[in-house]
């Protein structure tokens, strides 16, 4: 038997200390919050994403009562770049909760994989992941592979 340790190198940033493009980015993933449909979660989730042309495309959290056909804000935001024939290079999710404040959502597994599998066969470089918290902080990794070390790969 051979342990080994796995390390996540992550950073975060006080709002403020972001760039112009990365506060942008931000903004623009709080604004998709308004498109949100999560009439059952009521946990509203929007994205912003980054392309290499500078084009930012939005998406939000769309839930439908046959679950699960809806789609998270991430995969809506990267698939929407995608068909647009874009590449992604970074990606900024904001969120808020049911009481409409300011809430944390990391992306879940199937948004990661998505991530991981554009970032290596469609943009074919890191895409960046900013995610705003309740504190107003903003966590930053530097890639897909930071979120899902051990993704599917073909």
């Amino acid at each position: 038997m051979k342990k080994q340790t796995l390390a996540i190198d992550f950073t975060i940033f006080d709002y403020s200390e972001l760039s112009p493009e990365e506060q942008d980015l931000i903004q623009q993933a709080q604004q998709s919050l308004l498109h949100s449909y999560s009439p059952y979660s009521h946990f509203k989730v929007g994205a912003a994403v980054l392309t290499q042309s500078k084009k930012v495309v939005i998406g939000s959290n769309q839930e439908n009562i046959a679950y699960p056909s809806g789609l998270c804000a991430e995969r809506t935001a990267l698939f929407s770049a995608c068909a647009m024939g874009e590449k992604p290079v970074a990606i900024a999710i904001a969120a808020q909760n049911e009481q409409g404040n300011q809430a944390t959502a990391y992306p879940c597994g199937s948004c990661r994989q998505v991530l991981a599998e554009i970032e290596n066969n469609i943009s074919k470089q890191d895409i960046k992941v900013l995610i705003l918290r309740e504190d107003n902080s903003v966590i930053c990794f530097n890639n897909a592979k930071d979120l899902l070390p051990f993704s599917f790969n073909f």
